[in-house]
């Protein structure tokens, strides 16, 4: 039986995170993988409002192979009901509606419709009940950890952590006594502090832990049952010793390098193609020239925090390109579009890998999140970061302090000298020379890894092979 003939007897589940930016990166992975292996399905089984973003009309742009099908499950929202300000609300929600049961509804419709058994269950890693799931349909369980791997590594010892820091009260949000301290006791992580934690992998005693918290914490106790851990990642920009130490906790682990992005990248697209105008806006400046700013889609940035960014932009003189929401425009302070508009452009969306690989982009201000950062990082750009929540402050390390590609804000927050003087660094002083020369370095490893015979490529390999063998 040849390699096609077994490979049409597969059928192949997928589980994403559905909040955030995590979904884009997970189907683009299932749709690497469709195209390498044509003869196995892929069934995405996502909620409504998530799948809608991803495979809507107004993707017509992008190419879906036909082995691919999402099917919809309930995202356990109460009728009528409207959403906080809390990006954790919707979460929460879902993780309380037996998420276990519902998303084996959708894979027994899946299973139903090709009349083929499941045999890997793919997921996000957060999801850590989709291990039993996989269990219950006798399929092989594959969860995708699409964050940085230090961050994999600080959920995987939560049990510690939190053994050593709960006596001193440690918590996410509160002043600590040991917030300076490192993780030099967890291998590869000695460049971390205590304050860089996601907030779910230390919880205040005074406070309950959330569903998303409990969900988390056990990390370390169920990936070591999958058949193989993905990560979104290339180890070589990762310390030996966490390597080392997540292939002996986690058993197989395949870096497969940056999956939102397409390396090489393709040649950015005739000016006159994009809608948005920014890339004939960016022809028109000086190469390194530009402070691009965005801050993703679930950071919600304080107004005093905006108005520091429009205050230092505007006494900068810095050209600059803002991605900010229509609604957020009314909160600038009165004249700042006027008096910027000659060198200035704000945007509700931007193609941002496209930007970041225009030549003008001297700076990116950021977040943190890991895709906008590896995204920067493919296309050797220094960073201003201002991190928010979650893993983004362990990203901040990284950046500033072990590959030395930018700078954190002074103080962890945005203020009008604290950003000045970060865009000076940066595009005016041999600092920032500095940090473009490390970029490029980081650039060509990224690259490297990606290429063919890369480390990236071949774990990329194996994978196919593994969801393709008999």
């Amino acid at each position: 039986m040849s390699l096609t003939e077994k490979s049409s007897q597969k059928h192949v589940a997928v589980l994403p995170f559905p909040f955030g930016s995590h979904p884009v990166p997970l189907l683009n992975l299932v749709r690497k993988l469709a195209r390498a292996a044509p003869d196995v399905r892929f069934s995405f089984i996502n909620t409504a409002k998530s799948n809608r973003s991803l495979f809507s009309a107004a993707k017509a742009d992008v190419a879906f192979p036909p082995n691919i099908k999402a099917y919809d499950v309930d995202d356990g929202m109460p009728a009528g009901h409207v959403l906080s300000q809390n990006p954790l609300e919707e979460v929460e929600l879902f993780l309380n509606d037996f998420p276990a049961d519902n998303i084996k509804r959708g894979i027994e419709a899946a299973v139903a419709e090709t009349g083929k058994s499941i045999s890997y269950l793919f997921s996000d890693a957060f999801l850590t009940f989709a291990g039993d799931v996989a269990e219950s349909f006798h399929a092989a369980w594959i969860p995708v950890w699409l964050s940085l791997p230090c961050s994999l590594s600080a959920h995987v010892y939560t049990d510690l952590l939190r053994k050593r820091y709960s006596s001193n009260g440690v918590g996410a949000g509160a002043r600590r006594k040991d917030e300076d301290g490192t993780l030099e006791f967890i291998p590869g992580l000695s460049a971390m502090r205590v304050s860089d934690l996601p907030e779910e992998v230390l919880v205040p005693e005074n406070q309950e832990e959330s569903l998303f918290s409990r969900a988390l914490a056990q990390t370390g106790l169920v990936l070591p049952r999958a058949t193989a851990v993905v990560i979104n990642f290339c180890e070589e920009l990762n310390p030996p010793l966490l390597n080392q130490d997540l292939e002996t906790k986690l058993g197989k682990v395949l870096n497969v390098g940056f999956l939102t992005i397409s390396l090489p990248p393709p040649p950015l697209p005739p000016s006159s193609s994009d809608l948005t105008g920014c890339l004939s806006w960016l022809d028109e400046r000086k190469a390194r020239s530009v402070a691009y700013v965005s801050f993703g889609t679930t950071a919600y940035l304080p107004h005093k925090e905006l108005t520091a960014i429009a205050e230092a932009l505007e006494a900068s003189g810095i050209p600059f390109l803002w991605s900010l929401k229509d609604n957020m425009k009314e909160l600038l302070p009165g004249k700042f579009l006027e008096k910027t508009s000659s060198r200035g452009k704000i945007v509700a969306w931007t193609n941002q890998t496209q930007v970041l690989a225009h030549t003008s982009i001297g700076v990116f201000v950021t977040h943190c999140g890991c895709n906008s950062v590896y995204e920067s990082m493919a296309f050797g750009v220094p960073m201003i970061g201002r991190p928010f929540f979650g893993d983004q402050r362990m990203t901040g390390r990284l950046v500033e302090e072990v590959w030395k590609t930018g700078l954190i804000v002074e103080g962890g927050k945005l203020t009008k000298g604290g950003l000045l003087k970060s865009l000076e660094l940066i595009l005016d002083h041999e600092i920032g020379k500095e940090m473009r020369e490390k970029a490029q370095s980081l650039k060509d490893i990224v690259h490297r890894a990606a290429s063919p015979g890369g480390r990236a490529t071949r774990d990329f390999s194996n994978l196919v092979e593994l969801i393709s063998a008999s």
